[in-house]
């Protein structure tokens, strides 16, 4: 028998040596569409792919784990339409979450993916979370067709402030436009909203012992374009969250971990609550609520009946917001009424304060005690490092990153949310079909190229930074598509820069079309401005235009058609300016992997339209506060959007060959003037007007050169038209300038385009 057991080993030892070798399975090296990138990632052998019978395991007992299942859950439903069973227990061929000590760090994360299945590993629930919110990428990302690669990660965020601030007060938004904006932060791994909820446009919270507050101070006078959200100019604008929506929104944003952080502005930004209780100002004079953009003079008293008002308020904030952290605003507070007021001065006199700006620190500084004994800390805008401001206060740096290293250098923590660069209400591209809003341009580049610790903060206080937020204020955003069209998709290059633990623009920018994909699959409308063709021409011999194709990143290959059609990943391939004949229209879009990557851009050329611009194209005389503008009345269905200089009113046509034109057509139109200017209203540049409309003066060379012709303002009236003049003959190349007079207020005249004959 023994005899017999040795051959049969020996015989299956020779079969096994007969067989080939068995190969390891290879490694997937397609790159992987991870926002933010993860701090380690290691390619290994394997994919897992879901079925019907894969499961969720989690070890009993383990609520946390079991509670980010259940959401993990609901992701793969939607993603796959698969719903996996979630098992108490250890399975086999599944995805397993766990909660173990051996994972360090705070929202730190293992995820491991092979043939096998998915181990997601984390100490906490946060951890757990963001690890499932990172399979969740792997699931989704175009490199898991045949399967979720195999991967090691582990991975901890830079920063622990990951933040958006949202101002709610200019334009209000509903619960569920919050919710899907919280939705999106969760999945890319931002955990503060900043809430603006108070300002000198409207007060948006209920405050029960203050009933006012939202009976007068979230209603405001329809002005401008808020005409189309009111539906008539005589109905006000308003709107306000119930104390039990806000505490459904705090509830909502603490089941994606998302620290909701509320902002009740102060000694400024108080015109809204002054309105509805007089008695808290600090002017004589009756306000109401208000309709200018800008920085209104309104100020808070300092009196105890005041400070008895607000610390009211900030008790029923408290009781509805669990945060560590109260932002009490703190910026742009005009001291004017202080200045005037008897009873401050004397305040201030007996106090032995002999400057505002230091009053306002004694005035944070009262509010951050308060908060204090309440176990909160105050955190405010960079403007509360003017005055004696407690230790514990923490900086929110808004005036660039001067704040923020000042602060810091001090022993303050710190959130870098500098202007204009985190500002997503500044416009995102030059396109014609950017919406209104501030356009000095911050593009996606712009935004990832910022480093939330700046070189200047010593080396030993560079621990005082504690992240970094984007900003989104909302005077040109009163819509949930434009508010989308802001945020998306820059919120993904804040969240790798506060997240990830080094940059790499390139690879990011290539990870970014899966990104664009997930947005439209979750009902978000992104901006493609990052990727959209840009289509210039000019004039040409022989009846021609030479045609130039431009996209913002440099990415994906431009792709053009001159037929009308639309363009394909099979159309021509643009590698230099090219001529066209005219009439033509080119269309053109980028692509990549066979897709494009935005919505084809068009332009009609023609004769006519080489010898036009519009207030986009032209150039502003001067830079004082340029803004694009929306009208409040539509033309052919769609409102009107003007670039001007709301401070001087000149734009510039450059480099025009003026060899034989004489003719000038310019539309003009008028638009409410509703801005708050303070002391920067001394530098609105005013021109002598011949009459109460003023004129349209086209100048040569510059705003103050000869003048070529002057079109009187009162052929059109008091809104839109188009205007007509002769040129006098001129030779060679000159810039025209185009002037409005007079100065601007209550009304202000713009320029729509000009058109050359």
């Amino acid at each position: 028998m023994r005899r017999i057991l040795l051959l049969a080993m020996a015989a299956g030892l020779a079969a096994c040596a007969s067989q080939p070798k068995q190969e390891a399975a290879p490694v997937d090296t397609a790159p992987l569409s991870l926002i933010p990138m993860p701090a380690q990632v290691q390619r290994v052998p394997g994919h897992f792919r879901l079925d019907a019978m894969t499961t969720i395991g989690v070890a009993a007992g383990d609520t946390q784990a079991k509670h980010v299942a259940t959401q993990l859950q609901g992701w793969i439903r939607q993603a796959r339409g698969i719903t996996p069973a979630i098992v108490e227990g250890k399975g086999k061929g599944g995805i397993s979450l766990a909660t173990v000590s051996t994972v360090k760090g705070r929202e730190a994360y293992t995820l491991d993916v092979d043939g096998n299945g998915v181990r997601i590993a984390a100490n906490d629930e946060t951890g757990l979370f963001y690890g499932a919110v990172t399979y969740w990428q792997l699931l989704t990302d175009p490199a898991a067709q045949n399967g979720v690669p195999g991967v090691h990660i582990v991975d901890a965020p830079r920063f622990e402030w990951r933040g958006l601030m949202l101002d709610s007060s200019r334009h209000f938004q509903s619960v569920s436009d919050i919710e899907h904006l919280l939705d999106q932060m969760a999945m890319h791994k931002l955990n503060t909203f900043h809430w603006h909820l108070t300002d000198d446009q409207g007060w948006r919270l209920q405050i029960e012992k203050y009933p006012k507050l939202t009976e007068t101070g979230a209603c405001r006078k329809t002005v401008g374009p808020d005409v189309a959200l009111t539906g008539d100019v005589d109905k006000p604008y308003c709107g306000f969250y119930t104390q039990d929506e806000a505490k459904q929104i705090v509830a909502y944003a603490a089941e994606r971990h998302i620290t909701v952080v509320p902002e009740i502005e102060m000694p400024g930004h108080a015109q809204a609550a002054v309105a509805s209780y007089p008695k808290v100002g600090a002017g004589a004079k009756k306000l109401g609520v208000s309709t200018d953009w800008g920085v209104n003079t309104a100020l808070y008293n300092v009196d105890d009946g005041t400070f008895t008002f607000l610390q009211d308020v900030l008790d029923e904030v408290m009781a509805i917001f669990p945060s560590t952290y109260i932002h009490v605003g703190g910026d742009e507070a005009a001291k004017d009424e202080w200045e005037r007021s008897k009873t401050v001065q004397a305040k201030m006199k007996s106090l032995g304060i002999d400057d505002e700006e230091k009053m306002q620190g004694w005035f944070i500084a009262r509010i951050g005690t308060y908060l204090d004994k309440h176990g909160r800390r105050l955190i405010g805008w960079d403007e509360i490092l003017d005055g004696d401001v407690p230790a514990s206060a923490t900086v929110m740096s808004w005036r660039g990153t001067a704040g923020a290293i000042k602060a810091a250098n001090a022993g303050h923590d710190v959130v870098m949310a500098p202007s204009p660069t985190l500002y997503l209400d500044r416009l995102q591209s030059t396109l014609p079909d950017e919406p209104p809003g501030r356009p000095s341009e911050q593009t996606l580049k712009t935004l990832y190229d910022f480093d939330p610790v700046p070189t200047e903060i010593a080396a030993n206080k560079a621990n005082h930074v504690l992240g970094a937020q984007v900003t989104v204020f909302t005077e040109y955003l009163p819509n949930w598509y434009r508010t989308q069209h802001a945020i998306f998709p820059r919120i993904a290059a804040l969240a790798e820069r506060t997240w990830s633990p080094k940059a790499d623009w390139n690879g990011f920018v290539a990870r970014l079309p899966a990104q664009m994909s997930r947005y439209r699959s979750a009902g978000i409308v992104p901006s493609d401005g990052a990727f959209a063709v840009a289509i210039a021409a000019d004039g040409a011999p022989d009846g021609k235009a030479k045609v130039t194709l431009s996209n913002q990143t440099g990415y994906g290959t431009l792709r053009y058609t001159i037929d009308g059609s639309a363009p394909t990943a099979q159309s021509a391939e643009y590698t230099a300016p090219f001529d066209v004949d005219l009439p033509t229209t080119v269309r053109a879009n980028a692509f990549a992997g066979g897709f494009g990557l935005a919505g084809p851009r068009d332009r009609e050329i023609d004769a006519k339209s080489l010898l036009r611009r519009t207030s986009d194209e032209l150039d502003m005389c001067g830079d004082k506060l340029v803004l694009r503008l929306e009208s409040p009345n539509a033309v052919d269905g769609k409102r009107p959007v003007y670039k001007v200089d709301i401070m001087d009113t000149c734009w510039k046509w450059k480099n025009v060959k003026l060899d034989g034109r004489y003719g000038v057509s310019v539309t003009v139109d008028r638009l409410p003037y509703n801005y708050a200017l303070w002391k920067d209203a001394a530098g609105i540049v005013s021109r002598k007007a011949r009459s109460a409309a003023g004129e349209l003066e086209v100048r040569q060379d510059t705003c103050d050169g000869p003048k070529l012709t002057t079109i009187p303002l009162a052929k059109a009236k008091d809104g839109r038209a188009t205007l007509d003049g002769i040129l006098p003959k001129r030779e060679g190349t000159h810039d025209l300038c185009f002037v409005i007079t007079g100065k601007p207020g209550p009304k202000l005249w713009v320029l729509g385009d000009v058109q050359l004959r």
